[in-house]
């Protein structure tokens, strides 16, 4: 089974910034779309921001737009989200998503997931 490892999580300050990183097991991994969920203590799991694989085109949930970016990097079979702007509100375990086909992409259903990185953001 194709395994997904984020990295990139810490303790910053309001205001601070940090790069998630995500890579799959195997390079010969295939999917549709990556994305990134996060989960805050006493709250669902949320979607963040996903990408379309081979496109490159990005979809954010509102209170991310304008402070997080996603990416990826083929080469490396490797996904990034880069916070800014890190409130308070943002502390979570971030997790890294793989949406193998379209249809997953469609329902924001995700058939592969990481482990998950702590962001904890405090003065």
């Amino acid at each position: 089974q194709v395994q997904l490892v984020e990295s990139g999580g810490g303790l910053v300050q309001p205001g601070g910034s940090l790069r998630l990183s995500c890579a799959a097991s195997e390079r010969t991994f295939s999917r549709y779309a990556m994305g990134w969920f996060r989960q805050a203590p006493g709250k669902e799991r949320g979607f963040v921001a996903r990408i379309l694989w081979d496109s490159g085109a990005t979809y954010y949930t509102d209170s991310v737009k304008g402070r997080f970016t996603i990416s990826r990097d083929n080469a490396k079979n490797t996904v990034y989200l880069q916070v800014n702007s890190l409130k308070p509100e943002d502390t979570a375990v971030y997790y890294c998503a793989a949406y193998k086909t379209l249809m997953e992409a469609v329902s924001n259903s995700p058939g592969y997931w990481g482990q998950g990185t702590q962001v904890t953001v405090s003065a």
